[in-house]
């Protein structure tokens, strides 16, 4: 069985739809997706919905749940704020409905699945390795899927020991021997260097994970988020990656 698995979309269409059309040549069994479909970025109906047709799993992230009204979104400050009270206010009924049916946690085929973390699946981020090793002890199984921090991660224990860090492109995983935590990195606005929209393949009969990336019209979001009123600041990261 083979899955793509995508995370933290964040109303990046563009983004989304050249990851959607890899994976279509990648022709992988499943899609699933670890949550963010919206916040910071122009077109969250539109995400939601292509999500929404595609994905045999889906988990709420952070933005989701405050978008939909399940956390105070008095929590979100700043441009992240401004991004969610937008999105809140153009949010149509399908879209609506479909994040409220949403949690935060999950498994497929007996794969942990948390938007965050074991530990607190909305909020915490997994960027070290003590909050790595928590989630594979706490998960139980061979491997787990989080994401949140917006960077393709990989963590591996092996005989109580803990080893890992950023997968760039490309990155090729054997997940036959140890414990495994991965982070498939952000589609809508990665934090890892790499401007390009990430995604991961996973081959669970082969035990094997890809990390890959794919290069869209970045500038075209820009212009979006722009016209829209939106905090420059969430247009301008999007060209460095950061």
């Amino acid at each position: 069985m083979r899955a793509a698995v995508v995370s933290d979309i964040h109303s990046n269409l563009y983004a989304l739809e050249a990851v959607l059309a890899a994976i279509d040549d990648d022709a992988p069994d499943e899609l699933w997706c670890l949550g963010d479909l919206v916040g910071y970025g122009p077109r969250p109906n539109e995400c939601c919905a292509a999500i929404a047709a595609r994905a045999s799993v889906c988990l709420a992230g952070n933005h989701d749940l405050g978008v939909r009204g399940t956390i105070d979104i008095d929590e979100f400050s700043g441009d992240a704020g401004a991004a969610a009270r937008w999105t809140r206010e153009v949010l149509v009924p399908d879209a609506q409905a479909y994040l409220d049916g949403l949690a935060p946690s999950g498994t497929a085929h007996d794969v942990a699945l948390y938007h965050g973390s074991a530990r607190d699946p909305i909020w915490e981020y997994v960027l070290s390795d003590e909050a790595a090793e928590a989630t594979i002890v706490l998960a139980g199984g061979p491997l787990v899927l989080v994401g949140h921090s917006h960077a393709a991660l990989v963590a591996a224990e092996r005989d109580g020991e803990i080893a890992g860090g950023l997968a760039g492109a490309g990155t090729e995983i054997d997940l036959s021997t140890g414990r495994f935590l991965l982070n498939p990195g952000s589609v809508g606005q990665p934090r890892d260097g790499d401007p390009r929209a990430a995604y991961l393949l996973l081959d669970l009969d082969a035990r094997a994970a890809s990390f890959r990336r794919v290069a869209y019209d970045v500038e075209r979001t820009q212009r979006e988020i722009h016209d829209l009123g939106l905090p420059d600041a969430l247009a301008a990261r999007l060209a460095a990656g950061q």
